[in-house]
C-alpha cells in the first residue's frame, strides 16, 4: 500500500541515485538550505525523528513548526519537549500480544459495522508482521526428542489461537504472519525484516527512500536499533492505532549520549557489558528518553553486541537505546544476507543525509556518561531486577545476604519432615536438620540414588531469549564451554533443568556446522524449540519430586538465564531467585547446580582422573570463539534459513480457517473471545467527568512491574482464572498460561493484578492478587471489581515509584479498565504502562509536593474524589480529596498524566481504539 508523504514538502524533497536506482528522499541539509534551522549537531537517533516530521509535513499534522523545534532543540542543550505526530514505517508484534491485538482489529469490524461503516475500512495501512514465538513451552528437555515433542504439544494447546491468526492473515491486508518454529520476532527483524533504509512507492507513484523505523507489541523491539533501526516497544492499542493509520502522538525526546571507549577484555563477554550498561543507565535516569551510543569504542564492537545492549533498552528504562550506520552496520547487513543494492543504498543514504557515523561524528547530547570497556568484568544479574549488576567473583556471598535477608528470624536448627520414596515404594519420612545460614534441605529420589536440594540450587539453567542468542560470540562461547566441559568428563547436575532455546534457525545452523550442538546435548543443553521460553514464563514444569521438595519446604529456588527478564513470579512459580548471565555461564552454572558456589575461585568438579577443573580450564579465548564464528556464521546460511519464511512446516499448512471479512467467533472458544470495548458503541464521545467517590482496590509499592500486573505465565486450579477455566471443563493441564490466553478477556480480567508475587500494602503478610471486598473481608482483587461494580462504585489504584515497568504488555492497562479502575495514582510511571493506560481511558496521576502513600498514611480503606476533570489540559494539576477510615479529609494536589491534546480526546472517548472507530464512522 502506497505511503502517503506531506504536501508542503518541495523545499527538501531531492533524488538520490545509487547504481542503477534513483530514488527520492527527503533531506535534511535541503532543509537548513531552507532556513528550517541547523541540525547539524542533532544525534543521529533524531534526525530520524526529523526526517519523519520533513516527510509528513502537511501543515496541519505536522508543521514547519515542528521541524524547527528540533534546531531549538540543539541550541537549548537537548531539550524541547514539543509534542509532534511521528509516523513509523511498519508494526512487529508477537503472538502474546498480536493475538489480542488481531482480536480488537476484528471487534472494530463489528463496530464499524454496528457503526453504520464498511468492514473493509479496517485494515493496516502499515506493513505488520507478526511473528508466533512466545508460545512453544518447554515440557520436554535434555533428550534428543525434546524439541519435536514440544512443537507437538505447543499445537495441541495452541490449535484455536492459530487458527484465528491464519483468519486474519487472509482477512486482513498488509498483514503478515510468520508461523511457530521459525525465531523469535525480535531476532528475526534484525536478521531478515529490518533494512536499516526503507524503500516504498508514494501516492504519485515514486519510489521514496526514508529511515526504517517501526513501533513493536513487546518491549524489546528497541533490540533492532542497534542495527540504526529506530524503534521500539508500545502498547498493543498504541500499535493498533499506529496500523489503521493514527500517529503516535510523541514529545521530542532528551538523548543521553553513552559513549564507549576502549575495548573488552579476554574472558568478558558482550553479556557482561550489558549488564553493566544497564546498571550505570538506571543510575543515571533515561526513563522516556532515547540513548545513543557513540564514542571510539564503537569500531571494537560487533554488531551483535550491539544488538544485545540494544535489546536491553527497556531494563534501564529508556525508549530506546540507538547506534548509528557505519561500516559494522553495513558489514553485518552483508553478512545476514541483505540484497547488495540495499546495502549500497543504506551507505549512501546515510552519507548523502548526515545519519553516518565517521571520525568527525560529535552531536549534541542532552547529557552524557562514559564507560571504558575495558574495565568491565565478568557478571550476572538479580536476583529479581536487570539492573541489580553482581561481579561474578563475589555472586555467591551476594546470594548469601539475599538468602540472609530472607530467612532472618527464623531458626537454624528447624528441622524438615522430607518424605520420599524408599526402595519398597512406601513413603518414609525422614527428620533433616536445617544447616548453618538457615537452609532447609528436600531429599529427592532420582534413578541414581538421591540428591538434596537447598536455598541456592540451581533448578533451571536455560540458554534462551533473543537477547544473546542473537549473538554468535556469546552462543559460540557457550558451546565451547560445553565441549571442553565435556571432554573432562563433566555434566550438568541432575536436578538442573537445561535447555537450548534459540532466537533463530540460523543458530542452530552454525551450532551443528561447528559441531558444538553435539557437546551442548551431551550435558542436557538440548534444543527444545525457537521462542521466548523462559522470558515470558514458558519454562515449563519443573519435576513433580523437586517441585514438591521446594514448595514443602519453602525453599529458595533458583535459576540462571541467558535472558532479559528476572521480575519476581516471571521465570517459573517454583523460582524465587532468578539471575540473569551469559551463555558461557549459564553452562557453568549448571555443572555446579548451586548459586553458592563460587564459581571463579571453587573447583567446578573434578576430570576423568580426579583433578580439580575450574572455570578457566573451560573457557574459551576470544581467538577460538573469533574463529569458529568466522567460518560457520555466513551469508548463505541466513539466505538459506530466510528462504521460506511465510512459509511454515506441515502443521502450520494443515491449519484450516475461514475466508470471511469479519470473524465468526466460536461460543465455546475459551481462547478467542469478542471484546466487550465497542459493543453498544454510541456514534459520538462522552466528556470527561470527576472521578467521586472511588474506593481503593489495592495499594501497591515500588517497581510494580507489568508482570505484577499482569502475568503472562501459569496458573493454578485455585485462581480466579483457572476456576472459570475449569467451570467450563478445561482440565488443568490444558491450562496453558495467561499469555497464550490473552484473546480471551474474561481469563485476563480475572489474571489482572494476580501475579503470585504482588503484595497489596491494604493486607498484612499476603502475597498474590488479593485485596478487601466492599464488605471489609480479604478476598480475590477480581471478586472485590466485580462487587464494586454491582454497586456502581468507580475504583483506584495507588503504586509507587516506576509503576508499570518492564513489558510493554496491553492487558494490564486493559485489565485495569476492565477491572472499573478509573485512576492509577503513583509516584511516577514506565513510559509504555502510561501511555496503554491513556489508550484504554484509564487516567495516571502522580503525586506532589513530596506526597506518597506512605507519607499520607494510606490504608485502602480511604475513599477518593479528583475534581478539575471537566476542564482539564495536558499535565495540569488537579485537587484530590481523600476521606480517611475515621473520616478526617486529606485534600491533596496531583498531577495529571494526559500528557498531550490528542490524549484528552482518546479519554473523551474511552480509549484510542474508540477514538478512530468513530472517526472511521465518520469518514464513511
Amino acid at each position: 500500500m502506497p505511503i502517503t508523504v506531506g504536501h508542503d514538502t518541495a523545499k527538501t524533497r531531492k533524488t538520490l541515485k545509487v547504481g542503477d536506482q534513483s530514488l527520492a528522499y527527503y533531506s535534511i541539509p535541503a532543509a537548513e538550505a531552507a532556513g528550517l534551522g541547523d541540525f547539524s549537531k542533532l544525534p543521529a537517533a533524531l534526525k530520524v525523528v526529523l526526517e519523519n516530521m520533513l516527510r509528513f509535513e502537511d501543515g496541519k499534522t505536522v508543521t514547519t513548526d515542528d521541524i524547527k523545534a528540533f534546531s531549538e532543540w540543539a541550541t537549548k542543550g537537548g531539550k524541547n519537549p514539543r509534542e509532534i505526530a511521528y509516523r513509523p514505517a511498519r508494526v512487529l508484534m508477537q503472538d502474546f500480544t498480536g493475538v489480542p491485538a488481531v482480536v480488537d482489529l476484528a471487534a472494530m469490524r463489528d463496530g464499524i459495522v454496528a457503526l453504520g461503516g464498511d468492514a473493509q475500512q479496517i485494515n493496516p495501512l502499515n506493513p505488520v508482521d507478526l511473528v508466533i514465538d512466545h508460545s512453544v513451552m518447554i515440557d520436554e528437555f535434555g533428550n534428543p526428542r525434546a524439541f519435536q515433542m514440544n512443537v507437538d504439544r505447543e499445537y495441541e494447546r495452541n490449535i484455536e489461537r492459530y487458527t484465528f491468526l491464519k483468519w486474519g492473515q487472509s482477512a486482513f491486508n498488509n498483514f503478515r504472519v510468520v508461523p511457530p518454529g521459525t525465531g523469535i520476532c525480535h531476532q528475526v527483524n534484525l536478521e531478515y525484516l529490518a533494512q536499516t533504509v526503507w524503500t516504498d512507492e508514494d501516492q504519485n507513484g515514486e519510489t521514496v527512500a526514508y529511515p526504517d523505523t517501526l513501533v513493536g507489541t513487546d518491549s524489546h523491539t528497541t533490540m533492532v536499533n542497534g542495527a540504526a533501526v529506530l524503534g521500539w516497544g508500545v502498547g498493543g492499542i498504541e500499535a493498533e492505532a499506529a496500523m489503521l493509520g493514527q500517529p503516535i502522538s510523541m514529545l521530542i525526546p532528551e538523548v543521553v549520549g553513552f559513549e564507549l571507549t576502549g575495548e573488552m577484555l579476554e574472558g568478558t563477554t558482550g553479556t557482561d557489558l550489558v549488564l553493566r550498561v544497564v546498571e550505570m543507565l538506571r543510575e543515571h535516569g533515561v526513563v522516556g528518553k532515547f540513548v545513543e551510543f557513540y564514542g571510539s569504542g564503537l569500531d571494537n564492537l560487533p554488531l551483535a553486541d550491539r544488538a544485545t545492549i540494544a535489546n536491553m533498552a527497556p531494563e534501564y528504562g529508556a525508549t530506546c537505546g540507538f547506534f548509528p550506520i557505519d561500516d559494522e552496520t553495513l558489514r553485518y547487513l552483508t553478512n545476514t544476507g541483505r540484497d547488495q543494492d540495499r546495502i549500497a543504498l543504506v551507505e549512501a543514504y546515510a552519507k548523502e543525509n548526515g545519519f553516518w557515523r565517521g571520525a568527525d561524528y560529535a552531536p549534541v547530547y542532552s547529557s552524557t556518561l562514559s564507560l571504558d570497556m575495558g574495565t568491565v568484568v565478568p557478571a550476572i544479574s538479580g536476583p529479581k531486577r536487570p539492573q541489580d549488576h553482581i561481579a561474578l567473583n563475589v555472586a555467591h556471598t551476594e546470594f548469601a545476604k539475599y538468602v540472609k535477608g530472607i530467612r532472618e528470624g527464623r531458626d537454624a536448627t528447624e528441622t524438615a519432615e522430607i518424605r520420599w520414596e524408599g526402595e519398597g515404594g512406601q513413603p518414609e519420612p525422614r527428620e533433616i536438620p536445617g544447616d548453618e545460614g538457615h537452609h532447609q534441605r528436600g531429599y529427592v529420589l532420582t534413578d541414581d540414588g538421591h540428591y538434596q536440594l537447598h536455598d541456592g540450587s540451581i533448578v533451571i539453567a536455560s540458554i534462551t531469549s533473543c537477547t544473546n542468542t542473537s549473538n554468535p560470540y556469546v552462543m559460540i562461547g557457550a558451546g565451547l564451554v560445553a565441549r571442553k566441559a565435556r571432554e573432562l568428563g563433566l555434566n550438568r547436575k541432575p536436578w538442573v533443568k537445561t535447555s537450548l532455546a534459540p532466537g533463530s534457525q540460523v543458530v542452530s545452523h552454525y551450532l551443528e556446522a561447528a559441531g558444538l550442538q553435539e557437546d551442548l546435548d551431551a550435558i542436557g543443553f538440548n534444543l527444545v524449540g525457537y521462542g521466548c521460553t523462559t522470558c515470558i514464563g514458558n519454562s515449563g514444569p519443573l519435576e513433580p519430586a523437586i517441585s514438591k521438595a521446594i514448595n514443602d519446604y519453602d525453599l529458595i529456588g533458583t535459576s540462571v538465564l541467558s535472558g532479559n527478564r528476572n521480575f519476581e513470579g516471571r521465570i517459573s512459580p517454583d523460582v524465587r531467585a532468578n539471575y540473569l548471565a551469559s551463555p558461557p555461564l549459564v553452562v557453568a552454572y549448571a555443572l555446579v547446580g548451586d548459586m553458592n558456589h563460587d564459581l571463579v575461585n571453587s573447583p567446578l568438579g573434578q576430570d576423568k582422573n580426579g583433578k580439580d577443573v575450574y572455570l578457566k580450564d573451560i573457557w574459551p579465548t576470544s581467538a577460538e570463539i573469533a574463529e569458529l564464528v568466522e567460518k560457520t556464521v555466513t551469508r548463505e546460511a541466513f539466505q538459506e534459513k530466510y528462504a521460506d519464511v511465510f512459509k511454515g512446516d506441515e502443521k502450520w499448512q494443515a491449519v484450516e480457517t475461514t475466508d470471511a471479512e469479519t470473524y465468526d467467533w466460536p461460543a465455546q472458544s475459551t481462547y478467542i473471545q469478542n471484546p466487550p470495548y465497542f459493543q453498544g458503541m454510541s456514534k459520538d464521545p462522552g466528556t470527561i467527568s470527576n472521578i467521586e467517590g472511588a474506593k481503593v482496590l489495592a495499594v501497591l509499592g515500588d517497581m510494580i512491574t507489568t508482570d505484577h500486573i499482569s502475568p503472562a505465565g501459569s496458573f493454578k486450579e485455585t485462581t480466579p482464572a483457572g476456576q472459570y477455566l475449569i467451570d467450563r471443563q478445561v482440565p488443568v493441564r490444558e491450562f496453558n498460561s495467561y499469555g497464550s490466553r490473552r484473546g480471551n478477556h474474561e481469563v485476563m480480567m480475572r489474571g489482572t493484578f494476580a501475579n503470585i508475587r504482588i503484595k497489596n500494602e491494604m493486607l498484612d503478610g499476603v502475597e498474590g492478587g488479593y485485596t478487601k471486598g466492599p464488605d471489609g473481608e480479604q478476598t480475590s482483587i477480581f471478586e472485590a471489581a466485580m462487587a464494586y461494580q454491582d454497586q456502581g462504585t468507580p475504583l483506584v489504584i495507588f503504586g509507587g515509584e516506576q509503576y508499570g515497568a518492564g513489558s510493554s504488555r496491553d492487558w494490564a492497562a486493559k485489565g485495569t479498565n476492565l477491572l472499573g479502575v478509573k485512576a492509577v495514582i503513583a509516584e511516577s510511571f514506565e513510559r509504555i504502562h502510561r501511555s496503554n493506560l491513556v489508550g484504554m481511558g484509564v487516567i495516571p496521576f502522580e503525586f506532589t509536593g513530596g506526597d506518597t502513600r506512605k507519607t499520607l498514611g494510606l490504608t485502602g480503606d480511604e475513599t477518593v474524589s479528583i475534581s478539575g476533570l471537566d476542564t482539564i489540559k495536558p499535565l495540569q494539576e488537579v485537587p484530590c480529596e481523600i476521606t480517611m477510615a475515621d473520616g478526617t479529609v486529606k485534600t491533596i494536589t496531583l498531577k495529571c498524566r494526559i500528557d498531550t491534546a490528542i490524549e484528552i480526546e482518546y479519554i473523551e472517548h474511552g480509549g484510542v481504539l474508540h477514538y478512530v472507530l468513530r472517526n472511521l464512522a465518520k469518514s464513511a
